[in-house]
């Protein structure tokens, strides 16, 4: 027998159990929130495991390679097979990332850019994408 507390005008079962569905999504989302301001970042971890992985700076070489290819710098072919060959299978440190860099064949300012780009100053177009689609500043 249903009492008239469960009972509605639709005498729907899935629309009057929507608030708990949604009482639930609100709780889980307060708890997340509640957690996330609870997790610390270990900086200098995380300093460190950039320090040792420079194929993070992969993405940059092959976009510079792509670009001076446009531009008619000869032999910038396959930049994705000749990043493959350097990486894969083994670490990259800056050493070993600069002399690949060097032997490329780019341009002077391409060349210098890379040159000066390290794994933890390397973001990509990241904070321009978080200005333009993050959280609006007052």
């Amino acid at each position: 027998m249903e009492s008239r507390w469960q009972r509605d005008l639709t005498d729907s079962t899935s629309q009057r159990n929507i608030g708990v569905a949604l009482g639930h999504s609100v709780l889980a989302l307060t708890n997340v929130t509640k957690g996330m301001g609870q997790l610390q970042v270990a900086e200098p971890v995380l300093a460190e495991d950039l320090d040792t992985n420079w194929e993070v700076l992969g993405e940059a070489v092959q976009t510079v390679m792509r670009a001076e290819a446009i531009a008619g710098v000869e032999g910038m072919d396959n930049p994705y097979e000749r990043l493959k060959e350097l990486t894969r299978g083994h670490r990259v440190d800056g050493a070993r990332m600069r002399e690949f860099v060097q032997g490329l064949g780019l341009s002077e300012a391409a060349q210098a850019r890379l040159l000066e780009l390290t794994p933890a100053g390397y973001t990509g177009v990241a904070a321009e994408l978080a200005k333009e689609f993050g959280p609006a500043q007052d």
